[in-house]
């Protein structure tokens, strides 16, 4: 499969996602449904475009919004403390080879269709075991948070990876921001819902909005972060703004885009990925290159921009700093993916 990149330069052919990876997971969509979006790409323009089309024809439209009010946060401070093993992937390449499956299946989609989602003004809500609901402006929350820069490892289930600098805050931060009650065992994240923007939300056979969560002790856990901005600048639509989560530990489609609600609860949640392939995607989903994907192997992974391939290290290789959080475990309980 050629992955097509609509930019002035291209990843080279060698390092694209291979096509039995892709199109495996994409069966998954495709069996529920979601990907029934007929009719060729036309006319699309760039994302800061106020009009394109979907891949079905019809028109989005963007409203203009005002400019975020934290811009001038970026570039936060970067702290030392978390390091990589490889070089940075190019902003390029991880602003346009993206996994967003409200904008379609392809990896350029987000960055054609994405832009014209309108995220100011983007209200934030703490819901279920808190000691009082509230919302919050997304500005007013990321200006009452200690802002920084990480450099992270990110692992994606269909065996390719990158490495980003994200900017954002610990989500212990804004758990504590929350103020879950002692009963709360869970933290529900569940992304926006705008159907007319995000066309594949109109799929009604889909779970959707985009659900995902953590335990409590895997939220309030060092390297689980709330994710603002990257490459010294705000957070780009197609990479999930203006909030997204990071937890490099697993696989990709644990951090989640475009949130808008944290739901706290004694109750594990089911996810999106759990809800469309329960026997393919379980809710820990830590990277675990010994435990293959029911159709291909978790031992090796792509870095994107590279041509290179390499093993793949347990917990994406943050094992320690992790892997207390599963030493108490049942066998059972061990399901990785």
């Amino acid at each position: 499969m050629l992955i097509k990149i609509r930019r002035s330069w291209e990843i080279p052919e060698r390092i694209a996602t291979p096509e039995e990876l892709v199109f495996d997971r994409r069966r998954v969509l495709k069996s529920a449904g979601a990907l029934a979006l007929a009719g060729a790409l036309a006319n699309c323009g760039p994302a800061s475009n106020t009009q394109t089309a979907s891949p079905g024809g019809e028109t989005l439209t963007h409203e203009p919004e005002a400019p975020a009010s934290t811009v001038s946060l970026y570039p936060a401070k970067r702290n030392t403390a978390y390091t990589l093993d490889r070089a940075i992937t190019p902003e390029e390449i991880v602003t346009s080879y993206c996994n967003y499956y409200e904008f379609g299946s392809e990896k350029d989609d987000p960055s054609r269709y994405a832009g014209m989602l309108p995220i100011r003004p983007w209200e934030i809500s703490f819901e279920g075991m808190v000691e009082e609901p509230k919302k919050i402006d997304m500005d007013d929350l990321i200006k009452a948070m200690p802002i920084e820069e990480r450099l992270y490892r990110h692992r994606c289930v269909e065996a390719w990876s990158f490495a980003a600098p994200w900017s954002g805050f610990p989500m212990k931060a804004l758990i504590d921001f929350a103020k879950p009650t002692s009963s709360a065992k869970y933290v529900v994240m569940k992304s926006f819902m705008n159907p007319a923007i995000a066309f594949a939300q109109k799929e009604f056979w889909v779970p959707w909005p985009y659900t995902e969560g953590l335990t409590i002790e895997e939220a309030t856990n060092d390297l689980a972060f709330m994710v603002t901005g990257a490459y010294g600048k705000p957070l780009k639509k197609q990479n999930g703004a203006p909030i997204r989560l990071a937890t490099p530990w697993k696989y990709g489609f644990k951090s989640t885009k475009g949130i808008q609600r944290f739901i706290f609860t004694d109750q594990r949640p089911v996810t999106y990925w759990m809800a469309l392939g329960p026997t393919e995607y379980g809710f820990w989903a830590n990277v675990n290159p010994e435990m293959s994907h029911p159709r291909w192997s978790q031992a090796s992974e792509e870095l994107l921009g590279t041509g290179t391939r390499v093993p793949t290290l347990l917990y994406n290789g943050y094992g320690e700093e992790v892997a207390d959080l599963y030493a108490s475990l049942p066998s059972a309980e061990r399901q990785f993916m």
